[in-house]
């Protein structure tokens, strides 16, 4: 069953058609990697399912919901079921890695100060940092980072997660690091999740299914595997930049 439905998804700015009529439906409980070169629109498409643009045409069914035209109030009840990894791990850089984690926690949900910091010390321990947990985030590195925001991303157990170019900047050793934790992390918490990238060992890890933005178009769509046979020149090309 789709958890997430979108049906005609337009985006432009000016003369710019990023997006062109998307379809998507994304199965509860799936990963789906959206592939794309950089500039292609994958982010836009993110920011659009999430409600902070609007298309210009299309509808956007989350659960029940109509993204499309909710409500302020609506689309904040909703983000509380949702889960964000940005390509900085956008840290708050005045907060230590414990305050990081508290924040989310603090606003969806009442705990007394043990519970707190019980969850907060069982999810730096999932992704093995529990000894930076009084580090600030410029004492991390970039691959610290990543896994801080994933674990603060995931903390409050999101019904859907969103991962926007989750590896950018990380060495290809860190990125496959950071790409099996959120495989591992997934299978922990199950979300319904999508992720962009171009990153294509990051994608082999994480994805059920995936789907190649192009020329504003997901016109292709299956598994890794079956991609990878595809006779269409665009898709070829793209696994041929690899």
């Amino acid at each position: 069953m789709a958890l997430i439905e979108i049906r005609n998804l337009s985006k432009s700015f000016e003369d710019n058609h990023v997006l062109r009529g998307i379809d998507l439906d994304v199965e509860q409980g799936s990963t789906i990697v959206i592939l794309g070169k950089s500039g292609t629109g994958k982010s836009v498409l993110l920011k659009i399912i999430i409600g902070l643009i609007s298309p210009d045409t299309g509808s956007i069914r989350i659960g029940n919901g109509e993204v499309v035209g909710m409500k302020r109030k609506e689309l904040n009840e909703l983000r509380h079921s949702m889960g964000y990894l940005f390509q900085g791990a956008a840290l708050y850089d005045s907060m230590s890695v414990r305050e990081n984690l508290a924040f989310p926690l603090v606003r969806k949900e009442k705990l007394d100060g043990d519970e707190l910091e019980a969850r907060i010390v069982d999810q730096l321990r999932l992704v093995g940092l529990l000894d930076a947990i009084d580090k600030m985030p410029a004492e991390l590195s970039g691959g610290m980072k990543k896994r801080i925001g994933l674990a603060r991303a995931l903390i409050t157990n999101p019904r859907i997660m969103f991962y926007d170019e989750p590896t950018t900047g990380l060495d290809p050793i860190t990125s496959r690091e950071i790409s099996y934790l959120m495989k591992s992390l997934q299978e922990r918490y199950q979300p319904t999740s999508i992720a962009v990238t171009h990153d294509m060992q990051c994608a082999r890890i994480i994805a059920d299914t995936a789907a190649i933005l192009h020329d504003g178009l997901l016109d292709q769509r299956g598994t890794i595997e079956s991609l990878e046979q595809s006779q269409d020149p665009a898709v070829r090309s793209f696994f041929a930049t690899e």
